[in-house]
């Protein structure tokens, strides 16, 4: 009998038998598992860094001002507004609300040594001689004066919203004097000086 050559059969029934095409296609398979799990621990991972940001995200809108907390910067603005509007003037504030104006303005003025000084004897609300407007004073206890802006104490602790940030135009108009508006002697409603009134 003559011997005949086999040919290796390419068939897939023995490619599916062969080990070597088997390891590989078993490696392939365990790091597509692999991948996946990976994948999926990465979307744990990422639920899991987005809860300690929602985290930080709250401990970033709540501040602690003394023995007052306030839930956002928003609300931290309406309190000391009211408190500004509703504080009979030149009166020294009580020792309740003197800890929470002394943590503002040590936790939010930009210089809070500086502004603090010698220490804080007192704080009141006054009328300030520039502005004309109501606004918060510290009486040092080297009996010296000087006011500060709560808004901006606020915004630094906690930012506002923009539609509440400080408008610095405005304020350079009020230091300026700003242009028009009357004020100033010989009166307003279009007469200015050495113009007679009307009979």
């Amino acid at each position: 009998m003559a011997e005949t050559l086999e040919t290796p059969s390419t068939e897939p029934m023995e490619l599916e038998n062969d080990p070597l095409l088997k390891r590989h296609r078993d490696e392939d398979e365990n790091s597509e598992a692999t991948k996946k799990l990976k994948s999926e621990k990465s979307v744990e991972e990422q639920r899991l860094e987005n809860n300690k940001v929602s985290d930080v995200e709250q401990e970033c809108t709540e501040a602690k001002l003394g023995p007052k907390t306030f839930g956002s910067s928003v609300e931290m603005f309406d309190y000391f507004f009211k408190f500004l509007r509703f504080w009979t003037p030149n009166i020294n504030i009580n020792k309740y609300e003197h800890m929470v104006l002394l943590e503002l303005v040590k936790k939010g003025h930009p210089e809070p040594d500086q502004k603090i000084g010698a220490g804080v004897r007192a704080f009141q609300v006054r009328y300030h001689p520039q502005y004309k407007s109501r606004c918060f004073f510290l009486l040092r206890e080297d009996d010296s004066v000087d006011d500060f802006s709560f808004r901006k104490c606020v915004n630094h602790i906690l930012p506002l919203p923009e539609n509440m940030q400080v408008n610095h135009d405005v304020n350079k108009a009020l230091t300026s004097g700003g242009k028009g508006g009357g004020g100033g002697r010989g009166g307003g409603r279009g007469r200015g000086r050495g113009v007679k009134p009307r009979n």
